[in-house]
C-alpha cells in the first residue's frame, strides 16, 4: 500500500482500515444436528410422535415474548408480506418518525427458508426418524439504534435449533467513538470523505478487533431467545459465535472528487485486463500451483454509486469501487476462513499441539481474519501503484541502458525491449516471485515453457543465467532478500 500512496500523494489525505459490515452467527451446537437434537429430546422426555406439538410450543413462546417487547416499549411488531422489502430501510423511516434515539425501533417478522428438522417415517422399520431439512419458518427481526453501534439488527429463527444472526457496522462504531475523542469528520453513507486526525481515528478502528465479542453478543441472544436462560430447564448451553461473514475495507481518501476520478478509469481498466487469476490468487494468498482445482473469476458491474470491479477466488473475494465520489475502497470479504492457516493450538494425534491449522468460523480467530484481510487490500493497492505513472517510457529506460559498475565489477547495460533481456524480466517479475523472491532454479522453473528453455540446460548455462540475473538486478538497483533469493523492485513492476 505504501507505494500507491507514495505515488499519489498528491491526490490522497489518508486512509483508513476496518471492518465495514459484520454478521456474526449465533449456533446452539449442542442442537444443531440430528443426534444432538436426539439427545435433547430425550432429556426432556418428548417422544417423537409428540416433536411437532413440543416445537410449536418453544416456537410460540420466542413469537409471544418479541410481541411483548415491542409492546411494553410502544414499538411496532409488524408482519411482513414478502423477505425482499427492504428492512433496514422501513426500520429507518420509523427511527425517524419517531424520533428514536437509543433503543429497541422495531421487530419485523417474515418468513424465510431456514435449516431445521422434520420427521420422516423409515419404510424398513416403520419408526419415525429424525432428520435435517431445509425448511421456511418465521423469523424475526429486532432492529436497534445501539449506543455503540448505531443501526443494527438481531436476526432470529423461531424454529429449531433457533439459529441468530446479529448484523452491525465498523464505521458507524467509529463514528461515535471520534465523537465522544472531539475528532471533526465529514460522513456519507458509511464512509468517511474526512477526518481531522487520521492516526487517532485508525488507532480507535484497530481496538474493535481487540473486542471481548461473547459477552456482547450472549446479551443480545438473552434479549430475544427465552429459552436460554438457566431458570428455563432446557440445557441447550450457550451460543457458539463466528464469522458468517465480515467485510473488512482500506478506504483511500482523494483530496475531491476531480482527483479520483481522474484516475479512476485507469485503476479499473488495469484490475480488469491485468490483473490474472495469478495475481488474484496471490492478493488472498492462495499457491498458485497444480494442486488448486477452484475457480478464479473477475467481473465489472455498474452501479448507481459507480462501477466496481471484484474478484473471486472460490468463495472469498476482493474488490475495489469509489464511494461517494472521492472514496477509493479495496474491500476483502472471507466467506470461508478455511482457505487460510493460523497458528493455533489444536489436537494431532491424541496430544495438544500449536501448529499451523485451518482459520475458523469462530470469534476466536477474528484477529487472523483482520491480519489477512489487511494485507490483501495492501496487497491489491501496491500492484496498482504502476497505475498513473506519469514519466515517459524512455525516460525510465534511461536509468539502465548505461554500464554500471560496483565492487571492482562492471555490469553491462540493459536492454529490457530487446528479446533476449525480455523474457528473463518477463520471468523475474513474475506475480508468484512477489511475495518470497526467487533463486535459479526458480527462474529455470518459470522459463521452462518459453523459447529460453533451451538456453538453460547445461549447469554452464545456469550459470550464466545467474551471471545474466545478477547484471540485471544491478541494473534495477536491487536489494538481496533472506534464502539467497531476490526480488524485483517497486518500480520494476510493469503496466
Amino acid at each position: 500500500m505504501k507505494r500507491f500512496l507514495e505515488r499519489h500523494s498528491g491526490r490522497i489525505t489518508g486512509t483508513l482500515s476496518g471492518f465495514d459490515r459484520v454478521l456474526f452467527r449465533g449456533t446452539l451446537r449442542s442442537i444443531a444436528h440430528v443426534s444432538g437434537l436426539e439427545v435433547f429430546l430425550y432429556s426432556q422426555h418428548v417422544l417423537f410422535k409428540d416433536f411437532g406439538a413440543y416445537a410449536e410450543r418453544l416456537s410460540q413462546r420466542i413469537i409471544e415474548q418479541a410481541k411483548d417487547t415491542a409492546s411494553k416499549l410502544g414499538r411496532p411488531y409488524q408482519y411482513l408480506q414478502s423477505s425482499k422489502l427492504s428492512k433496514e430501510e422501513l426500520a429507518l423511516e420509523l427511527r425517524e418518525q419517531q424520533g428514536i434515539k437509543e433503543g429497541l425501533i422495531c421487530v419485523f417478522a417474515c418468513v424465510e427458508p431456514c435449516q431445521s428438522f422434520d420427521l420422516k417415517k423409515d419404510a424398513a422399520s416403520k419408526h419415525l426418524k429424525l432428520l435435517s431439512k431445509e425448511r421456511k419458518c418465521l423469523h424475526l427481526y429486532y432492529y436497534y439504534q445501539d449506543r455503540e453501534f448505531g443501526l443494527m439488527h438481531v436476526r432470529l429463527q423461531t424454529w429449531l435449533p433457533f439459529t441468530i444472526q446479529v448484523c452491525l457496522n465498523g464505521r458507524e462504531w467509529l463514528a461515535r467513538k471520534m465523537d465522544r475523542a472531539g475528532i471533526t469528520y465529514s460522513k456519507r453513507d458509511n464512509c468517511f470523505t474526512y477526518i481531522s486526525d487520521l492516526k487517532q481515528a485508525q488507532q480507535l478502528m484497530d481496538r474493535l478487533t481487540e473486542r471481548k465479542w461473547s459477552g456482547f453478543l450472549d446479551a443480545l441472544a438473552q434479549k430475544v431467545n427465552p429459552w436460554i436462560h438457566p431458570q428455563t430447564g432446557l440445557d441447550v448451553r450457550s451460543y457458539y459465535w463466528s464469522v458468517r461473514q465480515g467485510e473488512y475495507a482500506t478506504d483511500v481518501m482523494f483530496r475531491s472528487a476531480k482527483k479520483l476520478a481522474e484516475i479512476y478509469p485507469l485503476l479499473l481498466r488495469h484490475a480488469m485486463f491485468q490483473f490474472g487469476s495469478e495475481e488474484v490468487m496471490r492478493f488472498l494468498q492462495r499457491r498458485t500451483d497444480k494442486r488448486f482445482s477452484g475457480e478464479v473469476s473477475s467481473d465489472l458491474q455498474r452501479r448507481i454509486e459507480g462501477i466496481r470491479v471484484k474478484h473471486r477466488v472460490e468463495e472469498n473475494s476482493i474488490k475495489m469501487y469509489d464511494k461517494q465520489g472521492s472514496v477509493l475502497r479495496i474491500e476483502t470479504t472471507i466467506n470461508n476462513p478455511r482457505r487460510f492457516r493460523v497458528h493455533r493450538s489444536g489436537t494431532c494425534r491424541g496430544k495438544i499441539v500449536k501448529k499451523w491449522l485451518p482459520m475458523r468460523k469462530g470469534i476466536a480467530d477474528i484477529r487472523r481474519r483482520v491480519e489477512l484481510s489487511r494485507a490483501a487490500n495492501a496487497r491489491y493497492l501496491d500492484a496498482l501503484s504502476v497505475v498513473g505513472l506519469e514519466t515517459p517510457s524512455y525516460r525510465l529506460l534511461d536509468r539502465v541502458n548505461h554500464v554500471v559498475k560496483k565492487v571492482r565489477r562492471q555490469y553491462r547495460a540493459l536492454r529490457p525491449i530487446s528479446p533476449d533481456d525480455a523474457s528473463l524480466f518477463q520471468a523475474i517479475l513474475h506475480g508468484e516471485h512477489s511475495l518470497q523472491g526467487f533463486r535459479n532454479r526458480d527462474l529455470r522453473k518459470t522459463l521452462g515453457d518459453s523459447d529460453c528453455k533451451k538456453q538453460f540446460r547445461s549447469r554452464k548455462s545456469f550459470a550464466r543465467l545467474t551471471a545474466r540475473t545478477q547484471t540485471d538486478l544491478q541494473g534495477l538497483q536491487n536489494q538481496l532478500l533472506p534464502h539467497h533469493s531476490q526480488g524485483a523492485p517497486g518500480d520494476g513492476h510493469c503496466d
